[in-house]
């Protein structure tokens, strides 16, 4: 396989959801990038929008979810895994930092796995990502009076955006992945994207060194937000560490129904849960009686701690 890091800064700020209109989180989950780029596949045909899926299907194109990179420094998210170093039981005030950890950056890992990790100064480096606003708007609708409601939006830093990564196993589909990427950036990803939130640049794309996505042994942390297969599941959560996920949502399709309808929810393993056994996962139809299948992407990318 060949791994590709494509970074994105985001000129307009962002809107993705967390369940409340005047809230924004500030990344996604490869589900969404899934979603948003066979979107995008279908806009240019049917051909392109089936080669997409199938390649994903087959695990020949996998994704993580995405994550901060601040200047230089790319951050991963913090494992699900206890971590504890000897002698450093009595120190409350750097375990109360080690909980609000969220991510750590990629070339630490080791040190974090160690216990010698520095939590206080990821915690101040990762508050200069950018900032979370709510701005106000307002609602028209025929001659009734203005309605006033708030959007959560979130604005990343000058020289910050995300980062996610991109697993081929034919570098000949980096070509035609780049371009679904490349439409994406005009179209947007997530929410309230009429009101331009979610339009990117691609601002870096580069290759990543393939050791701790292929090693095998001890514990391997998944990049991305996953759910086994049924025939999967006992085996993968053998000895795992994991937090679980509810992901929801309406359909995007005009032609799916009539009128507006929600995906079936599926309950997933967020990215940074820790597993002995690998897996594969699967892109599950979470349609719900509509004209066509919805699909919601769980297959995961893992690194090697």
């Amino acid at each position: 396989m060949q791994y590709q890091i494509y970074r994105l800064s985001f000129p307009n700020g962002v809107h993705f959801g967390d369940g409340n209109l005047d809230r924004s989180v500030y990344s996604f989950s490869a589900d969404t990038l899934f979603s948003s780029l066979y979107l995008e596949a279908l806009k240019a045909g049917q051909k392109t929008a089936d080669w997409f899926l199938q390649k994903v299907k087959e695990g020949s194109l996998l994704f993580s979810d995405a994550f901060p990179v601040i200047g230089d420094t790319y951050f991963l998210p913090k494992p699900i895994y206890s971590v504890r170093k000897e002698g450093a039981d009595g120190d409350s005030v750097k375990k109360k930092e080690y909980k609000k950890l969220t991510h750590i950056p990629m070339d630490k890992l080791d040190i974090y796995m160690r216990g010698d990790l520095d939590p206080t100064e990821i915690n101040e480096r990762l508050k200069e990502l950018g900032k979370a606003e709510t701005k106000t708007s307002a609602a028209v609708s025929g001659k009734e009076d203005t309605l006033p409601y708030h959007v959560g939006e979130y604005r990343f830093h000058q020289d910050n955006g995300l980062f996610f990564v991109a697993a081929l196993s034919d570098g000949g589909d980096s070509s035609a992945l780049y371009d679904l990427i490349e439409a994406l950036s005009f179209s947007g990803i997530g929410g309230k994207r009429t009101a331009g939130y979610g339009r990117f640049d691609i601002k870096a794309e580069k290759t990543i060194d393939a050791g701790p996505f292929e090693k095998n042994g001890g514990m391997l942390m998944s990049l991305s937000i996953s759910l086994p297969r049924n025939d999967e599941m006992e085996r993968a959560l053998a000895d795992a560490s994991y937090q679980i996920r509810k992901r929801s949502g309406f359909v995007q399709s005009a032609t799916y129904a009539d009128v507006p309808n929600k995906k079936r929810d599926l309950f997933m393993l967020s990215a940074g849960s820790c597993f002995k056994n690998r897996f594969e996962g699967d892109v599950y139809d979470v349609s719900q009686g509509g004209a066509h299948p919805v699909y919601r992407y769980g297959k995961p990318l893992f690194w090697a701690l």
